[in-house]
């Protein structure tokens, strides 16, 4: 037993939503206990408070006179420097603002000049992307160190521009060793891109020291969810390419006959900028920064090492995991139950529990098929996750396996959901959100 046994959400960070009383369809409510961090992060506290504080001096950028106009431009530039600052961007890296890790990646395929080297366990967001410019797929071994192997023999085989890496696992959370990975590109005359949507929330990345060349990650996984993601990277790529979209603020002039581009970050960011999405991110760069990192990672094993000793005392619980020789993950835990649909399981945890997971193929579907699974669970540990939230999801599982659910559920176009619906909802017709649970 550590200290961490009856943290609350507040010791490390105060996120919102953290006394959330959510409905059960047996009646009552409960906290809510949530694993879904994985997908979408709640806001941190200050990050909350930040835009509360911009809103009223929200203005457009770049091209507005006016004082609201000159506040909302200083902090959105000001944004970049705490994103690089976060990440210790090298000097030729630019900081480009995004709408979430999905477009940054979309972005940098329209300027990667030649092929792009892939594992076949990525997100589909640093899977589909690739083929535009010519896309090799590198099978994974059962283990990190013959995968590495495969990949020296890919790039070494036929010359890459580019190496696209999941930095953290969105299904298992394991990790890959990021700076042997970029040295090895870099020998082999390639570049590196981490695709760090799941890392960064939980690990402190610095770009220097690693080598990495190009990362992305969202805001809305990093506390910060407002809509708005990130593309660092060197910079002369993002110059010689076509903007990413045409339209006002990614050109110096315009004529009749054409455009003179601006360089990057701005040639690749046209249109008004989601100016309350990036300061929050920004925010949320700021706070997780100054969070210390050894106690931060401490808690988080502590929890992820509770949940999985927990489940394994259930009967039929299966762990997915990709590598045999992995040891080191973040907090996510991806699990089936032999008997039990995953999402008839994810809707009896919400519905009877009051517990958020998260059910399906985690747009990683070569990486289920790979693993042998059509779906499982979810479970994701984040800053406001207590030990008790864990041992209320083991409790909650366990319970099922012996009893069964208390509650009727339905498979409706795919969807699992409790027959009857007790708990109230947001009205359709009206569009009135729930109240008052």
């Amino acid at each position: 037993m550590t200290a961490f046994a009856d943290q609350t959400c507040a010791a490390l960070a105060t996120v919102s939503g953290c006394d959330l009383q959510v409905p059960l369809v047996q009646g009552g409510t409960v906290r809510y206990a949530n694993f879904d961090y994985a997908a979408s992060a709640p806001a941190l506290q200050q990050v909350t408070e930040r835009i509360a504080d911009l809103l009223p001096t929200y203005a457009s950028v770049h091209r507005g006179a006016g004082y609201a106009s000159h506040i909302s431009t200083d902090c959105y530039e000001a944004a970049r420097g705490s994103v690089a600052r976060f990440l210790n961007a090298a000097d030729d890296q630019v900081v480009v603002f995004t709408r979430n890790t999905t477009d940054s990646l979309n972005l940098l395929a329209a300027c990667v000049p030649g092929d792009t080297v892939v594992l076949d366990v990525e997100h589909h967001a640093n899977f589909l992307p690739w083929t535009r410019h010519g896309r090799r797929v590198v099978p994974i071994a059962d283990t990190i160190e013959e995968t590495i192997q495969r990949i020296v023999a890919e790039l070494c085989t036929k010359p890459a521009a580019l190496l696209a890496i999941t930095g953290a696992s969105n299904v298992t959370g394991e990790l890959l060793p990021l700076e042997r990975l970029a040295w090895i590109a870099h020998q082999c005359g390639t570049r590196i891109l981490v695709d760090a949507a799941q890392l960064a929330p939980h690990r402190r990345i610095d770009l220097r020291t690693t080598g990495i060349d190009y990362l992305a990650f969202s805001g809305h996984k990093a506390y910060a969810p407002f809509g708005a993601g990130v593309l660092v990277g060197r910079r002369d790529w993002l110059d010689a390419a076509e903007p990413y979209l045409a339209g006002g603020g990614a050109v110096r002039s315009v004529t009749a006959d054409g455009a003179d581009w601006a360089l990057a970050p701005q040639r690749h960011e046209a249109g008004s900028p989601n100016v309350l999405g990036v300061a929050a991110l920004a925010k949320a760069c700021d706070v997780l920064a100054e969070l210390d990192e050894a106690t931060v990672l401490e808690h988080e094993q502590y929890l992820t090492h509770r949940l999985r000793y927990g489940l394994k005392t259930v009967p039929g619980v299966n762990f997915l995991r990709i590598f045999r020789d992995s040891t080191d993950a973040v907090g996510i835990v991806a699990f089936t139950i032999d008997g039990f649909e995953p999402g008839r399981v994810a809707a009896y945890l919400s519905a009877e529990h009051g517990i958020g997971v998260r059910d399906g193929r985690f747009c990683a579907h070569p990486l289920l098929s790979r693993l042998g699974v059509d779906a499982a669970l979810r479970a994701s540990i984040g800053l406001g996750t207590t030990a008790a939230d864990v041992d209320r999801l083991v409790d909650a599982v366990a319970t099922l396996v012996e009893h069964g659910p208390n509650w009727d559920y339905a498979n409706t176009e795919g969807h699992w959901n409790p027959v009857p619906e007790t708990r109230p909802f947001a009205d359709t017709d009206s569009g009135a959100a729930p109240c008052g649970f």
